[in-house]
């Protein structure tokens, strides 16, 4: 293999326990496992408070309970596949998913995306960082009114709570898996007891009123879906599955990663929506991602238990995010050692922690403008990626992958073009009503606004865009470079 500045000929492995390698190829003799191992680390990454208060923001768009579960469980499960397939991409390649992404960008160009992707990792890893914070100080506040605003309660929690993410991520995929075995057996059963505690609180007959909604409202509620789960996992999704052989079945691999990111999502929203048709306070809270009533609905007895699973759930997906921002951060162009590009991950999102926890106010409403914002682009990146991995008959050529005079040159501008219109049209027809800074977007609705605007469909026509463009004007670039 032809040898560059980006990327060593061989992977340098492990040392003192911490994985070295960055982006190199994987080699041969490390790559390991069976796809049902990807079960775990996605279940783990998955099973969080999110998927019950996104019951209540699911309601909020207006739509019957039914409506609810509908586009819930579609944009969940369609969204998951989607980080499935590119998976599958990994096990091709035996790369991290942005430097699989040269194939299609070109070496430099490449760099755009994983910009992007590192921004959209790093948004995550910081509300999950918060939130679990938030559940800490949640619980406490049971305990003891009015601990949970307690300053220095807040701060041992981020500290805690933030270093077990940093060290986690430095170390790397071997000790993420291990965890992530853990945590997705302790929390999967703790999770099962606290869904059998709180039925009793279930009121079949309001949750059987809530009124329907329009079809703009529920495609709204589709994309939000979709947005708020696999399209914020996707660009992670080859980075744990590049250490499994080439001959690992690739539909086993689509499958389990599929299967483990969206089973527990699924049953948590069906949950979440139960509850908080339900309930009008209980709607409120937990739109307002409140902790509390969550905790209270519990058994006293359970409460210790259910608080401890809830941390180590959202702890499980931001040391993926900060995993997969870190390998993002390389393939950008820093050039330093992967755990130290996870560390610098670490200290922004503990820095954006505290300002979140400490002088953030209404962080979601932010953040899920940041998501709808981003989502677009990712789309389109997305798109591109899915029609590469159709198109694709052969697996990569890994000395192409790090050096720009190789088959896969150094800038694609076909899928940079698809970038930028599909970011553009797709921004033109999305809204944002959660952040008023973007209140710029939304520009190509004209009179359909008030109307469709909800619906951000311009989700949805990015991934379009992406993939029916390459999938057309990328057939001739994918069948020269396996030539």
């Amino acid at each position: 293999m032809t040898t560059t500045p980006d990327a060593p000929a061989a992977a340098p492995g492990t040392r003192g326990g911490v994985e070295l390698t960055g982006l190199e190829t994987i080699p041969e003799n490390e790559r390991r496992g069976r796809p049902a191992g990807l079960f775990w680390p996605w279940f783990a990454a998955n099973v969080s408070v999110f998927g019950i208060a996104y019951g209540a923001y699911l309601l909020g768009f207006g739509i019957s309970f039914w409506q609810a579960v509908l586009v819930g469980v579609i944009g969940i499960v369609v969204s998951f596949f989607l980080v499935g397939v590119v998976s599958l991409a990994g096990k091709r390649g035996s790369a991290p998913t942005m430097v699989l992404s040269r194939t299609m960008f070109g070496v430099h160009g490449a760099r755009v995306v994983s910009i992007l992707s590192w921004l959209l990792t790093v948004g995550w890893e910081s509300v999950l960082c918060v939130n679990a914070v938030f559940a800490v100080t949640a619980t406490a506040d049971f305990f003891q009114k009015g601990a949970g605003d307690s300053v220095g309660i807040n701060i041992v929690a981020l500290l805690v709570v933030a270093a077990i993410i940093v060290v986690l991520g430095i170390f790397g995929f071997h000790w993420i898996m291990r965890a992530q075995l853990i945590i997705t057996i302790v929390t999967g059963v703790v999770t099962l007891v606290f869904l059998v505690t709180v039925l009793p609180h279930i009121d079949l007959s309001r949750v059987g009123a809530i009124p329907a909604g329009s079809a703009a409202v529920v495609i709204g509620g589709l994309v939000f879906m979709m947005t708020g789960f696999g399209l914020g996992w996707v660009n992670a999704g080859a980075d744990y599955s590049r250490y499994l052989p080439r001959s690992a079945s690739g539909r086993g691999v689509v499958g389990w990663t599929t299967f483990g990111a969206a089973a527990a999502p699924v049953v948590l929203l069906v949950f979440g929506l139960l509850l908080a048709g339900s309930s009008k306070s209980l709607n409120t809270a937990i739109g307002a991602y409140s902790l509390g009533p969550l905790v209270t609905l519990t058994q006293p007895w359970f409460i210790i238990p259910f608080a401890i699973v809830v941390v180590l759930g959202l702890i499980a997906g931001a040391v993926m995010d900060v995993y997969s921002s870190g390998l993002a951060l390389l393939s950008a162009g820093l050039r330093v050692p992967r755990p130290v590009a996870a560390g610098i991950d670490g200290v922004i999102m503990t820095l954006l922690s505290v300002y979140v926890i400490f002088f953030g106010g209404d962080f979601f409403g932010q953040f899920q403008g940041f998501l709808i914002t981003l989502g677009v682009p990712i789309a389109v990146w997305a798109g591109i990626f899915i029609a590469d991995v159709i198109l694709r008959r052969r697996d990569v050529d890994e000395a192409a992958l790090y050096s720009a005079r190789g088959r896969y040159g150094a800038v694609n501008w076909l899928s940079i073009g698809l970038l930028v219109v599909g970011t553009v049209i797709g921004w033109g027809l999305v809204t944002n009503t959660y952040a008023a800074w973007l209140g710029w977007q939304g520009y190509l609705l004209f009179g359909l606004r008030e109307s469709w605007g909800g619906a951000n469909l311009g989700v949805l026509i990015a991934l379009v865009i992406g993939f029916v463009g390459y999938l057309v004007g990328g057939r001739g670039a994918v069948r020269r470079q396996e030539a």
